[in-house]
């Protein structure tokens, strides 16, 4: 009795496995990850597989150390891998199998052809779907995951049913956007202010969107679970990635009237913050946003206002982006002018080159354009980061606009080498340098020992802060010269557009 008990509990495992919900995504970075993980550890009933075809990828998924950083991101993956999270290179095999699947791939802004610079690079997408209605023999739900143009469920759409090959096979699209923010993305999926899914409205689609609905509310209270048509879900993860840039940019833009003036723009972000109205989130001013998100849904915006010929709505959207390369121009200007004009043969330290603490994602950085500012005047640059690997940052200072996410760059390797250091401290980094320019917000940088960094520096020694971490009156007091974005500005500190900058000086004697 004891063996037959066994064999039964044994069939009944069989046939709860059997009747999981199997749910497979395609495109393991930082948003198919993180998302599949949480799924998996927080579902019964589901069996997720996240799929990639970079074989290291997978096996850093499947390993002690995995592809990204987020905090927490370890604990869920480990409580559920091997149970019901999964990692596999078997893409046909598994998105056969499934009975919903997740396009969770990279949709790049294109470097080339129609709409360069702007619009998204839509074909790992349409490979994608190309493979799923191939390899499809049951219904199958079709999650977009990725951040993609209004009306790309329509094009999916027209590419699956065109590529059926079996009978049984049988689609229904969903639009289902991420509102991540790398740093925090565990607690976003944990607890997110809402969940949007968008399908048609129709029986089937419907359907659909509470087949969806009913694995989220397994851990999020349904209020919180939006529903609505399939372009309103789509347009809703541009336009709100387009208001958040724009609040950064509004402030930024108020940052430099400060500088001019003599006003801070803490303060004001403080005065502006407590307007219920306005709220206090996005107010920072800084050296400029980055991200995979920001500028590339903008960017997605635009193009898509100027093809239906909404030419005003475009500019106005565009002009946020004007703003953050602005800033980040703006800075390297500071930079150059305060060192009496000439940077070439300079060590400065580059404290941060994420675009944000807590996270080792470089996509975007402002760091990237300040550095390469700093590089075309020969400065020597010697940058530390607790996340990003010396590999990342060379790859990254030494490849074009845009082209961080093709693979296909061109890659210009020994320039970068020549000419940076990547140093495994911030005291390191700090030594015989003439200015330390603070990139990212990392905590460790609030807690800095300024006297000793001091000492090792050449003397005038210069602070460039880019995400007010720093103490700027404690760091004067020590003899630094300090330069905080929104600030009011230090005596010693040449204004870049002052008549009496050497910039300035040098135009004018140029001028006939």
């Amino acid at each position: 009795e004891g063996d037959g008990g066994e064999r039964e509990r044994e069939r009944e495992k069989a046939k709860a496995k059997a009747r999981r919900m199997k749910i497979a995504c395609i495109g393991a970075g930082y948003v198919g990850g993180p998302t599949m993980a949480m799924i998996a550890h927080k579902c019964e009933g589901v069996e997720v597989t996240v799929l990639d075809i970079n074989e290291e990828r997978i096996a850093a998924w499947n390993s002690d150390k995995l592809p990204i950083y987020e905090p927490g991101l370890e604990e869920v993956v480990s409580a559920a891998r091997g149970k019901t999270l999964f990692f596999s290179t078997e893409c046909e095999k598994h998105v056969a199998e499934a009975d919903i699947v997740f396009i969770s791939v990279n949709t790049p802004t294109k470097t080339r052809g129609v709409g360069a610079g702007y619009a998204a690079d839509m074909t790992y997408w349409e490979s994608a779907a190309r493979m799923i209605a191939r390899v499809s023999h049951s219904p199958k739900i079709i999650v977009e995951k990725s951040t993609v143009p209004v009306k790309t469920a329509q094009a999916v759409e027209r590419v699956l049913s065109n590529n059926v090959l079996n009978p049984g096979a049988r689609f229904d699209i969903l639009s289902n956007p991420e509102f991540l923010a790398e740093g925090t993305a565990i607690k976003d999926l944990e607890k997110p202010d809402r969940v949007i899914i968008g399908g048609r409205q129709t029986p089937r689609g419907l359907k659909a969107i509470d087949t969806l609905k009913k694995v989220y509310a397994q851990w999020i209270p349904e209020d919180q679970i939006l529903t609505s048509n399939l372009w309103s879900s789509e347009l809703a993860k541009l336009a709100a990635n387009a208001f958040l840039a724009q609040r950064i940019s509004s402030i930024n833009a108020v940052s430099a009237l400060c500088e001019k003036t003599g006003a801070d723009v803490s303060e004001i972000s403080k005065c502006i913050g407590a307007d219920s109205r306005i709220g206090p989130k996005f107010l920072n001013a800084s050296v400029g946003f980055g991200g995979s998100c920001f500028q590339k849904d903008i960017l997605n915006m635009v193009y898509i206002c100027r093809g239906l010929g909404l030419e005003e709505v475009a500019n106005y959207w565009e002009s946020v982006i004007t703003i953050n390369n602005y800033q980040k121009r703006r800075f390297v200007d500071v930079v150059i002018s305060s060192l009496f004009n000439t940077v070439r043969a300079k060590r400065i330290a580059i404290l941060g080159f994420a675009f944000k603490k807590d996270t080792g994602d470089t996509r975007e950085t402002p760091a990237i354009d300040v550095c390469n500012g700093l590089l075309e005047e020969g400065a020597k640059l010697a940058v530390y980061d607790p996340q990003v690997t010396e590999e990342r940052m060379k790859m990254d200072l030494s490849m074009d606009k845009f082209e961080w996410d093709h693979p296909y760059s061109e890659r210009k390797a020994k320039e970068v080498n020549d000419l940076i250091e990547c140093s495994e401290s911030v005291y390191k980094a700090c030594e015989g340098a003439h200015a330390l320019c603070v990139l990212t917000e990392w905590d460790e940088f609030k807690e800095l020992d300024l006297r000793r960094i001091y000492d090792s520096m050449v003397k005038p020694a210069f602070i460039f802060d880019g995400r007010s971490v720093i103490d700027g009156k404690a760091a004067k007091e020590i003899g630094f010269v300090f330069f905080g974005v929104g600030k009011p500005l230090d005596p010693f500190l040449t204004d870049p557009a002052s008549p009496n900058s050497p910039a300035n000086s040098a135009r004018m004697s140029m001028s006939p």
